[in-house]
């Protein structure tokens, strides 16, 4: 019996020490974008492939609007001078769009996931 919770304790420090090494490659990447005059900024982003993104969204409008992205399969509503956070991946590499569906003529940007070195 000993031998056997020798054993176990040696797996589970082996996973935990695999988890602890990962645990910074899957740490959120910070994308921090902000709704003025119906627009994004910055509209075009670089994200690293493979981790998961946290957006945070600051609307500096006086409308209601919501981001949406059929790529990211996101849609979430900010107040009019809100703010909302969501977490979206891990993303494979490419092209990712989203817009503010409300303001779609003139709120769009995209999220370039790319492979790290």
């Amino acid at each position: 019996m000993r031998i056997l919770s020798v054993a176990v304790g040696a797996v589970l420090l082996a996973l935990a020490s695999s988890a602890h090494a990962e645990g910074p490659a899957a740490d959120p990447a910070v994308v921090v974008l902000t709704l003025k005059d119906h627009r994004f900024t910055p509209d075009t982003v670089t994200v690293p492939a493979g981790r998961p993104i946290r957006i945070e969204l600051a609307n500096q409008d006086a409308a209601l609007e919501e981001f949406d992205s059929q790529d990211l399969g996101v849609e979430k509503d900010v107040t009019p001078h809100g703010r909302v956070t969501f977490t979206v991946g891990p993303l494979k590499p490419g092209r990712y769009s989203f817009m503010g569906e409300l303001h779609a003529d003139t709120a769009s940007g995209e999220l370039q996931a790319v492979q790290g070195p």
